[in-house]
């Protein structure tokens, strides 16, 4: 029985190790379908997004799915710590609790639980002893575990944090050039003024650059696909979707020298997008909504030629954008609905103002309705 004590308890410790180090060190893909993290996430991801869903107000629905992966983050954390904790107690249990304690618990396995969390906290309080010469090196591997944990989230955070506001300044740029949300066809018009070719080649090399930084940062670290930008109409799925529509339109019909560049953005863009649906574990759907009818195509090239846009006037110009579009769509339509992140049309036939031109009228609507409410009595509810 005391065997299979310490057994469990060397099997706990090891796989919290595991998967810290996988999670947080390993640059590359973590494998395994039991690992802790993965479990953690399974767990808690679908029941705070059901009941985010019950939210009505778009708002206030965005800002409770924003605070998950902060949250989960620290909760992870917590859960690696704790089962620290209690591996250690089972090996301290499965030699008998070999701690002198001169209060005693009401079970051997409390104070081993003690004794454990005291050393890895490294807090030294001194209350509980071992009383085996070897069991004090046992303590003091465990403190060094402590001490190397809290240094490794201490390292965790900025990295990622890091790693964050990197992805969100690209979307933030995009906003004045594609909309609110973003979209392809905003994207080419407002680059049809003179010059606006070589801009927008250089636009999309940017988010080349982007996409393979989202690939490397995400994999690594699959949390920061939780993390939530800024305002509502904006998501990094809901930007890279943008900039893949953008890339086919311009590969598929428009006659421009930004093509070539277009066709290494659409690359590197579809890679990312395809290796996070994986790492995420979210299979490609295969009856997606169109989002691009003939109709619609015709109308966004209509007014593209209105704008000054050259684009080609052949019947497979549509064909070509349909098995583009066949690349990438099945994997941000399963993306979007694990993630709860709308993607964006091809074309709004009701533009919607900029966040940098809505942002102030926004921010009063929110503080007038978080505005004290007075009571028949004049007293104030907060």
């Amino acid at each position: 029985m005391h065997v299979l004590r310490g057994i469990a308890g060397v099997l706990c410790l090891v796989s919290v190790l595991l998967d810290a180090f996988e999670t947080v060190i390993l640059p590359r893909r973590a494998t395994g379908r039991f690992r802790l993290t993965r479990l953690f996430y399974l767990l808690t991801w679908r029941p705070w997004l059901w009941a985010a869903r019950r939210v009505r107000i778009e708002r206030k629905r965005e800002t409770v799915l924003s605070f998950y992966g902060p949250l989960s983050l620290t909760f992870l954390i917590a859960t690696w710590a704790a089962a620290l904790i209690f591996g250690f107690g089972l090996i301290y249990w499965a030699f008998r609790t070999p701690f002198v304690d001169p209060h005693g618990a009401a079970h051997p396995l409390l104070t081993d639980l003690y004794a454990s969390g005291t050393t890895i906290f490294t807090l030294g309080l001194g209350d509980v002893v071992p009383r085996i010469l070897w069991v004090r090196g046992l303590v003091v591997l465990e403190s060094g575990i402590g001490l190397g944990f809290v240094a490794l989230v201490i390292g965790y955070f900025p990295v990622l944090y890091g790693a964050f506001s990197r992805r969100e300044v690209n979307i933030a740029l995009l906003d004045a050039r594609a909309g609110s949300p973003p979209t392809a066809f905003e994207l080419i018009k407002r680059h049809s003024f003179e010059g606006g070719t070589a801009a927008l080649t250089v636009l999309l090399e940017e988010w080349e650059r982007w996409s393979a930084e989202l690939l490397e940062s995400h994999i690594s670290y699959p949390l920061l696909c939780l993390f939530r930008s800024q305002h509502t109409r904006q998501s990094w799925l809901g930007a890279l979707t943008a900039i893949l529509d953008t890339c086919a339109l311009l590969i598929a019909g428009v006659q421009e020298q930004s093509a070539r560049q277009a066709q290494l953005t659409f690359a590197m863009a579809r890679h990312a997008l395809v290796d996070i649906a994986q790492i995420l574990s979210a299979r490609p759907t295969q009856n997606t909504s169109d989002r691009l009818p003939h109709e619609r195509f015709r109308l966004i090239y209509d007014q593209l030629c209105q704008a000054g846009v050259r684009v080609c006037r052949d019947e497979a110009s549509f064909e070509r954008l349909k098995e583009l579009r066949a690349l990438y769509e099945g994997y941000a339509e399963t993306l979007s609905r694990y993630l709860a992140m709308p993607l964006p049309p091809f074309f709004l036939e009701h533009p919607k103002k900029d966040n940098w031109l809505s942002v102030a009228k926004v921010r009063a609507e929110a503080e007038a309705e978080d505005r004290v409410v007075l009571h028949d009595d004049g007293e104030h509810l907060f």
